[in-house]
Order: C-alpha cells, then structure tokens, then sequence
C-alpha cells in the first residue's frame, strides 16, 4: 500500500510540476534522416552526424513544484562537436507539434551557421552572430523564428519575478533573441541562465584519458541477434576514476553494531542479471555522471588488449615487401606520405577444395541464371567490312545521295563477332575481428562472407567477367594486411575455393589503405568499366587514433580517390548503424544495407547483376 500511495504521489506531484507539453512531444529518431540531410543542405559540415544529446545537471532556478517532484534538473542541450551535431533527444517545450518540429528545423540551420562565427567569442554571442548569418543566408525562415521567439518566451519566467541579477540576465537573453547582434555584454549573476531552446551550447571540455589506458574496441565481436535490435543512442556525461583499493572489510574501524551490514564495504558483481543491459541502461539513466574504470572489463575489451600477431611459422605467408601508402589527417588538412604500411598475405594452410556440400544446389542455380550474362556471337552493324550487307546503313546511305548530300561513306556490312563485357571487378571483404560476432543459433558473421565468397565466384566464373577476391584487416598503420584470394590473372578452381575456405576473423578495420590499395590494383585492369565492391560489418577502425571521424574522413579521401582513378565503389554492409555514416562515404545510392545478414549471398549477388546490366 505504501508502494502505491508514493507512485500515485510522484505521477501527481510530477504532472502538476511538469512546465512542457508531452502531447506536443516530437522526437529526434521522427526527424533523423531529415536533419542530416538539411543540414548538409544549410550548408554545415557533411563529416558530422547527428546524434542525441546527453543530459547534463543545468544548475538553475527551478521553482518549487519541480524541486519537490526532482524534475529539472538536467537538460538536453543543443551542442555540436568535431564529429556529431547532438540535438535533444525529444521536443515539448513548446505547446505545439508544429512549433516544436520547427524548433528541430531552427537548431539545424543554426548549427550550419556555427562554421563560420567568431571561434574565441562567448557562447551568447557566437549563437546572435550565427541567428544574423542564418537570417541573412534564408529569409523564409524569419516569420518562423519570430513564432519560435514568442512561443520561448512565454515558456520563460518574467523578470520581474525573478532577482535582481536573474532578471537582468533575462532581459538581455529577451533581447538578444528579437534584435540578434544587439547585446554586447553579457550580465553577470549567481546562478546560471535556465536553459535557452532556441541557442547551442559550448561542447563539455573532452575527458582525458588515463596514462596507459587503451581505449575500448568497436571492432571486439559482439552479441547479436538474426533480428534487428533497437539501439541504445542515449548519449550520457563520464569521467575516468581510480579503482578503490581491496582492503578486507574486517580491517575497517566499524562499530560493533554495524557488523551485521559489513557488506557494504564488498564490491559485489552480478553480471549474470536477467536481463543486464536493460537494468544497466535503467542505472545510467539515473546516474548524471558515469564513472568508468579499467577493472570490470568486458571479455570483449580484454581481446583488444590482449591481441598480437603470430608467429612467423604460424602467420600467412607474405607476399613481396609491401607497399606503403598515404593517409588523410582531417583535423590537419593533409595527406601524410607513405604513414601506412600494407603488406599482401596469401594463406598458409588453404587446402584445395570442392565447393561445400550445403552450397552446391544454390550455386547450380546461379550459375544456369549468370550464364546468360556470358560473351556469345552476335551481329555488329555498320562495319567497314564484314559477312553480309547492312541493309538499313545502306538505305540511310543512299537516301543521303538521294538528297544531294555528300555525307561520308559509313560502314555498309554486318560481321559477325564475340560481343564481350568489358567489365572487371575486385571484391573486397572486411575480415576483421567483429566478424567473429554471431549472427543467430547457426552461424557468424565470418561464415556469411564465406558463403557469399563462394557463390559469388561461382557465378561470376559462369559469366566469365574478370574479378579478383581480397580481404583485408589491420593492426595499427605499419601492419594493415590484404588477404588475396584470387587475383585478377588466377582462374577459379580448387585452389581459389581452398583460400576462401581459409579465412578467418583478423585485427580491425583500416579502411583507407585497405581501399588505396584495391584501388591501385583494380586500376591496372584496362576494362572499360571496373566495379570496386567493398564488404564490410562495421565502421573504420584501428587501435590507434584511428576511429570516430579521423577514420571515416580518410576512407572518404581514399573513396574519392577511387572514383578519380575511374572506378566505381559501392558498398555493402550488415551494419544496422550505415545510415549514420555511409551516405557521406559513398553517397545516397552508393551503398545498400543487408538488414539480415543470413541474405547477405543472395543480395550480393542480386546487386551485382544490377551494377553491371
């Protein structure tokens, strides 16, 4: 009955104190795609995602309805970084859908607009000068602003109700919102300015790493499921702490009452919870701070750790010197000479073999189906010479004299010739450690490239289109390793199907080099058209700096350098996270995401057949 009474309590109490409009709520997952989108379109920094906000304590006034039902607290702040533009993660501030979806659209081109303000200018007036700029650049978005401005300030205690230095605060904040550009100081006072929905805030100062801590992997194999799982995308405030030293509870001064509570002093770990990422969720939500600590680590994390090349004997066999490469250092601006180190490896123990059994049927299928994509005879017209007459170049030739038009002579005759594709493609296969992850009860990751390795060299072998087979993993820059499995100048047979039999989950994921060097490969092939398939599972990825933005600006650098060289890249991927990330690498349509990744042969195939009709 207590239970009852409180929970009956804190949804009244809660209700009551509650100042926004929860049936007006629009949430950041309705507008997603839109925003990344229009903020590309309004001009800010295509390498940026958008992702959620996290909450952080806000510190100022409340009133006492919210003090008493602990609301407010915190706040989801508007902010942008190096790598993501981070929008609250829901809207209803305001008492309309309409108005808030128009606050999402302001936020977004207010942010695009922060590429160009003064970059040592106070927060306050770096959002008045980015309001000027974005009034100045889109004109129609003025009468919303206006409709945002007034919603905001209804929304807002009067100064009059408010301290003397509080309300000078927000009457330079109602200021500055309707005439942009006009406060140039800014009021001092005790508590900080409630939170402004329509402004960004200043990024938190970065959290520093710990001398000799290795950061966590987004390429250590994962749990997961043959169905799409809904993300976790709440973003949440952390800090490094020290681990607490274990000392015996008994060596510590306690009175003699307290021995019956001696297990407070005992560090009790339940990961065998369950449901343990619906509870830990449940905790962080509640926490306005995480304290993170190197004890405790994942299974996943300490295979980071522990990761190291093998022995020479055991390796694969390295294939030349290697060659070095370039690498694009976006925070710099510039292509670094010869920082990568990729070194071709062929597999030591692949055993030539037949097809397996579990694949024979599909891959006669496929093979009945790609082989009418195989170069036949056929007739070629308007040929200087050849087999017979053409008879429509020789009505259009004698209708040009006919007319008094001298014309030239074009070529009369049909020949009779082999009507090749002038087509080469490489396959390159991420091979990297995530792809060790479970995909359902019956197979990995690893063991769907394999498959469609198999059936994809089963029909292109049908067509008889040139292609190669790579696959690639990394090791920190001196050490990015590409896997050959069929080059272009190597038939298919059993020594082809031994090698793709053979892979195996490597290091990570340095996706830059790894592309440069299937693009010098590729680009020695004389074919008019030659397709660059990349297959992967995840994002770029490396032990060193080479995650987050650094690592998709220089696969983006290397994708460009692709397409100048004249091929053609596209990407498939199982990743359910692609649409954050790969429209920025390879454009709107220069990718395709394989949401069951047991599929992925099928689709792979079904994709190729579309690239190359």
């Amino acid at each position: 009955m207590e239970e009852q009474i409180g929970a009956l309590w804190h949804r009244w109490i809660t209700r009551v104190a509650q100042r926004s409009a929860p049936e007006a709520t629009v949430t950041l997952a309705e507008i997603e795609k839109t925003a990344g989108l229009l903020f590309r379109a309004f001009g800010g920094d295509p390498g940026l995602r958008v992702a959620p906000a996290s909450a952080q304590p806000q510190g100022a006034r409340r009133g006492w309805l919210a003090r008493i039902a602990g609301i407010g607290d915190t706040v989801e702040p508007a902010r942008r970084d190096r790598e993501t533009l981070q929008l609250p993660g829901q809207l209803a501030v305001l008492p309309s859908r309409a108005l808030n979806r128009d606050l999402y659209l302001w936020l977004i081109a207010l942010a695009a607009a922060h590429d160009v303000v003064e970059p040592d200018a106070p927060w306050w007036a770096q959002n008045q000068q980015a309001t000027q700029i974005t009034l100045a650049r889109y004109p129609g978005l003025r009468s919303r602003y206006r409709r945002l401005v007034d919603a905001v300030l209804k929304t807002r205690t009067p100064p009059a109700q408010l301290p003397p230095d509080e309300a000078a605060q927000e009457t330079a904040l109602g200021q500055a919102l309707q005439e942009p550009g006009s406060v140039a100081q800014w009021p001092a006072a005790r508590r900080p300015l409630p939170p402004v929905p329509l402004w960004l805030y200043p990024p938190p100062a970065p959290a520093t790493t710990r001398p000799g801590r290795k950061e966590a992997s987004a390429d250590a194999p994962r749990p997961t499921d043959s169905q799409p799982v809904e993300r976790d995308r709440q973003r949440r405030r952390a800090e490094y702490t020290d681990l607490p030293e274990r000392q015996s509870p008994f060596l510590l001064p306690f009175r003699a009452e307290s021995l019956l509570s001696w297990a407070e002093f005992v560090r009790v770990n339940r990961p065998d919870d369950d449901d343990p990422a619906a509870d830990a969720g449940r905790a962080a939500n509640d926490m306005p701070v995480l304290s993170i600590t190197q004890d405790g680590a994942s299974t996943a994390a300490r295979v980071r750790f522990d990761l190291d090349l093998p022995s020479a004997s055991e390796d694969d066999l390295p294939l030349g010197p290697g060659l070095p490469f370039p690498e694009w250092d976006y925070r710099k601006q510039k292509l670094l000479p010869d920082y990568c180190a990729v070194q071709e490896m062929l597999a030591r123990r692949a055993t030539p073999c037949e097809l397996p059994l579990v694949l024979r049927r599909a891959a006669q299928r496929l093979r009945r189906q790609f082989e009418v994509l195989r170069p036949a005879r056929g007739w070629r017209s308007a040929q200087p010479d050849g087999e017979e007459l053409d008879l429509d170049a020789w009505v259009r030739y004698a209708a040009d004299r006919a007319s008094g038009e001298s014309g030239y002579e074009r070529g009369l005759y049909r020949q009779l010739a082999r009507q090749e594709r002038d087509l080469a493609c490489l396959l390159l296969a991420d091979l990297s450690l995530s792809t060790d992850a479970w995909v359902n009860n019956h197979g990995r990751v690893i063991e769907m490239i394999r498959d469609s390795l198999f059936l994809f060299a089963e029909a292109l072998a049908a067509t008889g289109d040139r292609f190669a087979l790579y696959g690639f993993s990394s090791r920190k820059r001196q050490h990015v390793r590409v896997q050959r499995i069929k080059s272009f100048t190597e038939r298919y047979t059993a020594t082809i199907r031994g090698r793709i039999n053979a892979i195996k989950p490597g290091y990570y994921t340095r996706m830059g080099a790894a592309v440069r060097y299937a693009t010098l490969t590729l680009g020695r092939q004389t074919a008019a058209r030659r397709l660059l398939l990349l297959l992967t599972d995840g994002k770029p990825n490396d032990l060193d700096h080479y995650e987050g933005r650094y690592g998709i600006e220089d696969t983006r650098r290397a994708l460009i350098e692709a397409r100048r060289a004249g091929l053609h890249p596209f990407c498939v991927t199982i990743d359910q996270e692609a649409d954050d990330y790969l429209p920025y690498l390879f454009g709107k349509d220069g990718f395709v995401l394989v949401r069951h990744p047991e599929d992925l042969p099928r689709q792979l195939l079904l994709l190729y057949t579309r690239l190359t009709a």
